[in-house]
């Protein structure tokens, strides 16, 4: 069965939110975030306010990234039940990686750009560190339900909570050093070698820590 294509109507809501993301963290960016409100915003994009709360309910929800969370989901529920739970979670979060900054080009795509300024404003602000925090919470229990584990089963249910919650820090300090070293080296190595250190060189398939 072939993939639903979106509609025009979806098109153009994701091309909408798109454009205000983008002058967003442009406008974050050279001026600070606490220094941009979002009838700035609104401006700059050409648009309403309204439009921009419709999008996005919160002056936080315009630096968040959303995409990558259901990448590592789904990756995460293609892999075999019966390797380790850190190899499945792991191998999921360099496989988002790889898609989420184009894969292997040494030179940084325009979304790469994109996502290393928005992990840069969530490093830098506060505001923006407590949002992210609560992210990384729905990341955890996303990847917790895409693992299938029997939920009648506490055991079960711990070993996938702290299996994920580990790898997700893990993931958590190799994008930390990714914004510190400015895109130079290439983010699905790091969260690797992060594993890695955690867990051992089993932690990720081995063609994704070369």
């Amino acid at each position: 069965m072939s993939e639903r294509q979106p509609s025009l109507r979806e098109r153009r809501r994701s091309e909408t939110r798109r454009l205000i993301q983008a002058h967003a963290v442009r406008l974050f960016t050279d001026h600070g975030y606490d220094a941009v409100t979002v009838a700035d915003v609104a401006e700059a994009a050409g648009v309403s306010a309204m439009t921009v709360y419709r999008h996005f309910p919160t002056k936080e929800d315009l630096v968040l990234i959303d995409q990558p969370a259901r990448l590592i989901a789904e990756h995460v529920a293609a892999s075999p039940a019966t390797q380790p739970l850190v190899r499945r979670v792991g191998s999921a979060l360099v496989a988002a990686a790889t898609a989420s900054t184009g894969g292997d080009g040494d030179e940084l795509t325009a979304d790469t750009k994109f996502l290393l300024d928005c992990l840069r404003l969530m490093v830098s602000t506060p505001a923006l560190r407590a949002r992210h925090l609560d992210s990384q919470y729905a990341l955890q229990q996303a990847v917790v339900d895409a693992l299938g584990e029997d939920a009648s089963d506490p055991d079960a249910a711990f070993r996938a909570q702290a299996a994920t919650s580990a790898c997700i820090a893990a993931m958590h300090t190799a994008l930390t050093r990714w914004v510190e070293d400015d895109g130079r080296t290439k983010l699905p190595e790091l969260i690797a070698r992060a594993l890695t250190a955690s867990f051992g060189d089993d932690a990720v398939a081995t063609h994704q820590k070369d």
